[in-house]
C-alpha cells in the first residue's frame, strides 16, 4: 500500500500520497486499484507514537561511520568542515552585488594561503653531469622579466630531457640595449647550487666535450607553448646525437600546462634560484627602506608608460600627428603586427591607462592624497607632462632615481639591472599596481601571490575605458561608486581566478596551499590507509599540501614518469645519425 504523509493544519490534515496505484486483492479472487491522490481530509488521525529521535541520530551516525569507513573521509573534522564552510564560500569575489566594504591596503583571506613548491617524495634526484643526454644551452630573449621566463623554463626543459642546463645566455639586441650578462644581474653561484638536486647546471660546456665534438652546437628555435613531447620528439634525439644543443629566442617556448612536479619546478626557480646580485639587492633594499621611513605602507605602481609599449598596443593618446609619426616609427619593428583601430582596442581594454587614469583609479577605491606611491617605471612617454596630473593625486610621488642618490648612477645605462631595483620594490610594496598584462605585471603579480596573496591591482581596463570616457559627465561619488564596482575581481584576491586557467607565471595554482589549523586531522590519499592519520594538539597548526583543495591539476604525460624525467628509450640511444635531419 501507499504510504500516506500528514501535517497538521488548524485541525484539518493534508494528506499526501504516492500516485501509482497499488493492487488490492478482493475475496473473490479479483484485484482492484485504489488511486492515492491529494486530498483534504476534515478528519484528524489517530497520534502516532512520538518519534525517538536517539534511535534517528544513532542510526545517522551508524550510516556516516560507514561512508567514513568505505571512502577514507574523515566526516567527523568539524574544524576543518565550518573553516571551509564559512571561509571558502565567503571570498570576495563572490560579492559582486554585496556591496561590502573591502581592506583597499590587504586581503582579508590572504591569512589562508601560503607558498608551497617543495620537491614530492617520488621526484628524483637530479642526475650527474657525465651521466646526462648532454649540455642545454639557452638564448633568452626580451626584457628582465621576460627573460626571466625563459630562464625558468629552461631549467624545466632541461629536466624533461634529462640534460645538464648551460648558464643561460641574455639578450643584448633588444629594445632595451642592455650588455649585461646572466652574472651581471643574477647570483649565478646561488642559482647552481639551489637547482642542484633538480638539475645539473653549470657555467659553460667542459672543453673536453667541445674538443670531441665534430661539428659546433646545433641550433634550433622550438615553437611558442610547445608540450614537453615535443621537446622528446624533436629535440632529445638531435641532443642524443650531438651532446649539445642550443635554443635561441627561448621565451614562452614551453607550455603553460605541465604535470605538477614541473609547476613546482618552476616555482623553485622563479621565486627561489633567480637572486638578484648582492649589490642590487642592496639599491633595492635601500629604496625599499627609505620608503618605510617616510611610510608605514605605500603603493608601488608600475605604470608602463614607456614608448615602446604604447607602440606595440596601437593606441592613441591624443599627441596628434606627431605621437602617430613616434610611435608608428617604433611599431615598425615588430613585422607581424596587424593593422588595429585605436577605438576599438580601448573599448576591448587593451589600452594601458595614462598616468592620470591610474591616479585617478586609485582615489576612487579609496586611497587618499596623502598616500606614498613608488612609481616603477622607465621612460614615460611625454615625460613629466604626462606624470603632472598624477602628482597632483598623489604628491608623495617618488621613482628609484630620487630615493637611491649617487647609488643608481653605474646602473643607469643597463635597463634590466634598472629593472630589477623596481622590481625588488614593487615586490616589498604593501600594494602592487599593474597598468597592463606585461611580462613584469605577470612575474611580481604572481610572486604576490605565492609570497602569501600580497594585495595586487589590476585595472579592470576594458569596463574602465567606458567610465573614463562618461567620467565629464557624473559626479564624483557616482564615478568612485562605479569604479569600485568593475573592479570586483581584480583586487588580487586569493580566488578570483580558477586554478588551472590564466598565465601560470601569473597565477601559480600549483605553488600555492591553504592553510589548515588546530585539531586538523593528516590522512592518507590511500583509500582505507589509516596507519598515517593522526591528530595534532591543540598548540600546533599543520599545513595541508593540496589534501582539500579543488585545484583541477593537469594529468600527467605519459612519457614523464613520475619523477619529472624522461624516460629515454634504449634504441634513442644507439641510433643513426642518417635517421635525423640534415643540419
Amino acid at each position: 500500500m501507499g504510504v500516506a504523509k500528514g501535517w497538521r493544519f488548524s485541525g484539518k490534515v493534508f494528506i499526501w500520497a504516492n500516485h501509482n496505484l497499488d493492487l488490492v486483492h478482493t475475496q473473490n479472487g479479483g484485484t482492484k486499484k485504489q488511486d492515492f491522490s491529494w486530498k483534504w481530509s476534515t478528519t484528524v488521525p489517530a497520534p502516532r507514537r512520538p518519534i525517538r529521535w536517539s534511535l534517528v541520530c544513532g542510526v545517522m551516525l551508524f550510516v556516516l561511520g560507514l561512508i567514513s569507513l568505505f571512502t577514507g573521509h574523515i566526516v567527523s573534522d568539524l574544524e576543518w568542515y565550518s573553516q571551509r564552510l564559512l571561509v571558502k564560500r565567503s571570498w570576495y569575489y563572490k560579492l559582486n552585488g554585496a556591496r561590502a566594504p573591502v581592506d583597499i591596503w590587504k586581503s582579508e583571506f590572504s591569512k589562508y594561503y601560503y607558498g608551497c613548491s617543495e620537491r614530492g617524495s617520488r621526484f628524483a634526484p637530479a642526475v650527474r653531469e657525465k651521466h646526462s643526454n648532454g649540455y642545454l644551452l639557452i638564448a633568452a630573449s626580451g626584457g628582465l622579466n621576460q627573460q626571466r621566463t625563459g630562464i625558468t623554463d629552461a631549467v624545466v626543459v632541461a629536466r624533461i630531457l634529462n640534460a645538464t642546463l648551460v648558464v643561460p645566455e641574455l639578450d643584448h639586441n633588444s629594445f632595451w640595449k642592455d650588455n649585461s650578462d646572466f652574472l651581471n644581474i643574477f647570483d649565478v653561484d646561488w642559482f647552481i647550487s639551489s637547482l642542484a638536486k633538480d638539475v645539473p647546471v653549470v657555467k659553460r660546456v667542459p672543453d673536453k666535450v667541445m674538443r670531441s665534438m665534430l661539428k659546433p652546437p646545433y641550433t634550433m628555435r622550438v615553437p611558442r607553448k610547445s608540450e614537453p613531447d615535443y621537446y622528446l620528439d624533436e629535440v632529445l634525439p638531435i641532443l642524443l646525437r650531438r651532446r649539445v644543443v642550443q635554443l635561441t629566442k627561448f621565451d614562452y617556448r614551453l607550455s603553460n600546462d605541465l604535470p605538477e612536479e614541473l609547476q613546482k619546478l618552476r616555482c623553485r626557480v622563479n621565486y627561489h634560484a633567480l637572486r638578484f646580485t648582492k649589490p642590487i639587492r642592496s639599491i633595492g633594499q635601500k629604496v625599499v627602506t627609505r620608503m618605510r621611513k617616510m611610510a608605514k605602507r605605500f603603493i608601488a605602481v608600475h605604470l608602463r608608460f614607456e614608448p615602446d609599449m604604447l607602440a606595440f598596443s596601437g593606441c592613441y593618446y591624443g599627441g596628434g600627428d606627431k605621437e602617430r609619426y613616434e610611435l608608428g616609427e617604433i611599431r615598425k619593428r615588430w613585422t607581424t603586427l596587424p593593422e588595429t583601430s585605436p577605438d576599438g582596442e580601448r573599448k576591448r581594454g587593451k589600452c594601458p591607462l595614462t598616468p592620470h587614469e591610474v591616479g585617478l583609479m586609485l582615489r576612487a577605491l579609496g586611497f587618499k592624497n596623502d598616500t606614498f606611491i613608488y612609481v616603477a617605471s622607465g621612460e614615460i612617454y611625454g615625460g613629466e607632462e604626462t606624470l603632472r596630473p598624477l602628482r597632483e593625486l598623489f604628491p608623495n610621488f617618488y621613482t628609484k632615481e630620487m630615493l637611491a642618490g649617487e647609488e643608481i648612477q653605474p646602473l643607469l645605462s643597463f635597463s634590466s639591472r634598472l629593472a630589477a631595483i623596481d622590481y625588488i620594490v614593487s615586490d616589498e610594496s604593501d600594494v602592487f599596481v599593474t597598468n597592463n598584462n606585461g611580462n613584469m605585471a605577470k612575474i611580481i603579480a604572481g610572486r604576490r601571490r605565492y609570497m602569501g596573496h600580497k594585495r595586487t591591482i589590476r585595472p579592470n581596463a576594458k569596463r574602465l575605458s567606458a567610465i573614463f570616457m562618461e567620467r565629464d559627465k557624473m559626479g564624483w561619488n557616482t564615478f568612485a561608486r562605479k569604479v569600485k564596482s568593475c573592479q570586483r575581481g581584480f583586487m588580487g584576491e586569493p580566488e578570483e581566478v580558477r586554478p588551472g586557467r590564466g598565465e601560470f607565471h601569473e597565477y601559480p595554482a600549483a605553488c600555492i596551499c591553504k592553510k589548515t589549523f588546530k585539531f586538523s586531522r593528516i590522512r592518507s590519499r590511500n583509500i582505507g590507509d589509516r596507519s598515517s592519520d593522526k591528530v595534532l594538539n591543540s598548540t600546533e597548526a599543520r599545513v595541508e599540501h593540496g589534501d582539500d583543495t579543488d585545484y583541477q591539476r593537469p594529468e600527467t604525460y605519459d612519457r614523464l614518469n613520475n619523477t619529472g624525467m624522461v624516460k629515454v628509450p634504449v634504441s634513442l640511444t644507439e641510433v643513426d645519425e642518417d635517421d635525423f635531419l640534415a643540419d
